[in-house]
């Protein structure tokens, strides 16, 4: 497997996402897990790819939340690089991660709106994507939920968290759909806010998915 992050010059988050990969390792005994990134940290995925062993196959999994612009461009081109290569779906949309954002959530005052904060991307499915996890979370929340972005989308997570209050919200909580802190998780305590969740990791469900994935791919070629 080769794990592919996006890659942050955050401290934490580093470690958060090399965590995930010694997580993912050890519910696969034997399996070997490689760290690669499509943006800031090395080493990058095209060098990683080019570098396995000829007669080795290998599946792309993204650490990304959904489909976008490193998905469908970065890693596409990467596996498309090099015989025997696969590429997994991102972890997201899931069901149980809508569950995970539930429990970091835990329980809110009465008459408070949720925001949903993605990372966002310039691709409708992307935003599409979101609007169904936003849906799963409402199911298990008493909250109105209103799913808003980081970047490249609108409404952007400020102009969420105005709408919910303009809608009488007495409060407003974040919910952080990002796997680490970084960037887009410091904006998130900028947007006007009264809480902001912790980002889903440490967490074993998303090691979980991740290697359902990457069975996924697999067993889509066999």
């Amino acid at each position: 497997m080769v794990a592919c992050s996006h890659g942050t010059n955050n401290t934490e988050g580093r470690a958060r996402i090399n965590q995930l990969r010694a997580d993912i390792a050890a519910l696969r005994p034997g399996l070997t897990v490689l760290e690669a990134y499509v943006d800031v940290q090395e080493p990058a995925l095209p060098d990683v790819v080019a570098g396995l062993p000829e007669g080795v196959r290998a599946v792309v999994v993204p650490l990304l939340l959904t489909v976008g612009y490193h998905v469908q461009v970065d890693i596409a081109q990467a596996v498309a690089s090099r015989p025997g290569t696969l590429a997994a779906a991102p972890l997201g949309p899931d069901p149980r991660l809508a569950g995970l954002l539930h429990e970091r959530l835990g329980t809110l005052p009465h008459g408070w709106g949720i925001v949903l904060a993605a990372a966002g991307s310039s691709r409708p499915e992307a935003a599409e994507q979101i609007e169904v996890l936003a849906a799963d979370l409402a199911v298990r929340r008493p909250e109105r939920v209103l799913a808003a972005y980081g970047a490249s989308a609108r409404p952007s997570v400020p102009e969420a968290v105005a709408q919910l209050r303009a809608e009488g919200a007495s409060g407003v909580a974040v919910a952080s759909y990002l796997l680490a802190p970084g960037y887009f998780h410091d904006q998130l305590s900028l947007a006007g806010a009264d809480a902001v969740s912790e980002p889903l990791l440490p967490s074993g469900l998303v090691a979980q998915l991740a290697l359902e994935h990457f069975d996924a791919a697999v067993s889509r070629t066999a």
